[in-house]
């Protein structure tokens, strides 16, 4: 069921080597990242100089069956988890994408978007190249093969990743699989997306987050570093380094809504910074009220850390339904509100004739938001009052995140006063840039994250057409016109 206030993320990535039940693990894996993508699953393993890959549309369990699992022989395996930021939501833009090329074969699986990929595609295209997909993923595999010699050996296959990712702009974690059986993973130079390496009984495993390694019982190891190639193989592992030092720009938005909160990004938990968030809100923009409490689940962990720091009451005044198909019969328009409503029920006898704060972590469009305050007022509640544990946003994103256009996000239409009224609030404050930043207890974190969608500095320059299926996005928008 989409919520279209929330942004959504690119994809969830995950690989393993050489273990006796690697697709079996990399389906666990997968379990772990659904929150990072919905919309596709898949998997490709190697064995007998040989990638085999099953995958589909949905989730993971609808794509996967036991059967499925025990075709899929072979010790290493990678997969992913998918939401389109770039390429529509169809089965041939399903990953890993899987390419056969002169007696070789490959699989790719990226988590991230391309801003350089319409350059790319045409120069690619102009100079033969014929594409399958619309994804800017496949765009790695027909530079990365290009760039192949003959003769493949480690030496050269890290030659030829070092100088496909030169010619890349933008954010990408890559897992990629050779039919020798390499697992390799690759990450841009600023750091955009997490990827970090595991370890499960001298098996190596790479992961998107760290949630993905505790539910397979693996020892994390560490994240990769920015710019940083890891070959694993028979070899052992090998890292490498090829591109020049630049500015970390770590997407501080994984630590406000995306990663678990049972993993750890960059270095630090991402329950106990969202509950940092919180407590500095409650220093910067103290009420009166009777309870703090959050829309589930997306608020909880900075609501907890409002209540904490503030010694106003933690309550669970919404309660979700955690039951909702991935379909669901549309409302007629007499029911548009209903869509909004199965998710998120208000516990009446808690909340009627109180004075609430209401602590979310973003406003992006405002719909869904408008409608649960207006529903809250409603059922008597007296004052709402909304926290928000992020700076409004108020530029795009073109580094795999679903809001690529000024036009959806409200807060560069309204500021913060009109915003308030729209939503039928008294009262609104959002977490400084300061505040949030701070609040990561990461040092110097003005050189750690990027926060262009908070301040509009991009650190990687990005195509004046960024690289989005415009049909895509158009039906999206007229769906939220709808909604």
């Amino acid at each position: 069921m989409i919520d279209p206030e929330k942004p959504r993320e690119a994809c969830g990535i995950f690989g393993i080597y050489e273990h006796p039940e690697a697709s079996a693990l990399t389906c666990f894996g997968l379990y772990a990242l659904q929150h990072r993508g919905q919309e596709s699953a898949g998997i490709a393993v190697a064995r007998d100089n040989f990638i085999e890959v099953h995958k589909g549309m949905g989730l993971v369990p609808d794509v996967f069956e036991m059967s499925h699992l025990e075709q899929l022989k072979g010790g290493t395996a990678i997969g992913h988890v998918r939401y389109s930021t770039t390429g529509g939501s169809v089965f041939s833009n399903a990953q890993p994408f899987f390419v056969r090329h002169r007696g070789s074969s490959y699989a790719v699986a990226h988590n991230g978007n391309l801003v350089n990929a319409s350059i790319l595609k045409d120069k690619l295209e102009k100079a033969g190249s014929i594409f399958q997909s619309t994804m800017d993923s496949e765009i790695f595999l027909h530079l990365f093969v290009r760039n192949l010699p003959d003769e493949v050996n480690d030496d050269s296959l890290g030659k030829a990743i070092a100088d496909t990712v030169a010619e890349l702009k933008g954010a990408y974690s890559f897992v990629l699989l050779t039919n020798r059986g390499d697992l390799i993973g690759i990450k841009d130079p600023n750091g955009f997306r997490p990827l970090c390496l595991g370890k499960l009984n001298g098996h190596y495993l790479l992961a998107s987050e760290t949630c993905a390694l505790d539910l397979v019982e693996a020892e994390f190891v560490r994240e990769l570093d920015p710019g940083e190639i890891v070959i694993i193989n028979k070899n052992g592992i090998k890292s490498i380094k090829p591109q020049k030092q630049t500015k970390r720009t770590l997407c501080i938005f994984e630590y406000i809504y995306f990663a678990r909160p049972d993993s750890t990004i960059f270095g630090k938990n991402v329950y106990l910074t969202r509950k940092a968030h919180g407590r500095r809100l409650a220093r910067d923009a103290p009420v009166d009220a009777d309870l703090v409490m959050p829309f589930p689940d997306s608020g909880n962990y900075a609501a907890i850390g409002y209540s904490e720091e503030s010694g106003i009451p933690f309550e669970m005044g919404m309660i979700r339904n955690h039951y909702i198909g991935r379909t669901f019969i549309q409302p007629t328009q007499g029911m548009r509100d209903f869509s909004v409503r199965v998710k998120l029920n208000p516990v009446k006898e808690l909340l009627k004739g109180k004075d609430i704060i209401i602590i979310e972590d973003s406003i992006i469009r405002g719909t869904t938001a408008r409608t649960r305050v207006k529903a809250l007022r409603e059922l008597g509640v007296k004052r709402v009052h909304m926290r928000i544990s992020c700076p409004p946003h108020r530029f795009p994103c073109y580094y795999g995140i679903d809001f690529s256009t000024k036009g959806e996000l409200i807060a560069a239409r309204k500021s913060v006063e009109e915003l308030k009224d729209f939503l039928g609030l008294d009262s609104l404050h959002y977490l400084s840039l300061e505040g949030l930043l701070e609040s990561t207890g990461v040092k110097n974190p003005e050189n750690h994250f990027c926060k262009a969608c908070f301040d509009g500095c991009y650190p990687v320059d990005f195509d004046e057409a960024p690289s989005k299926d415009s049909l895509e996005r158009k039906a999206f928008l007229e769906y939220l016109k709808i909604k």
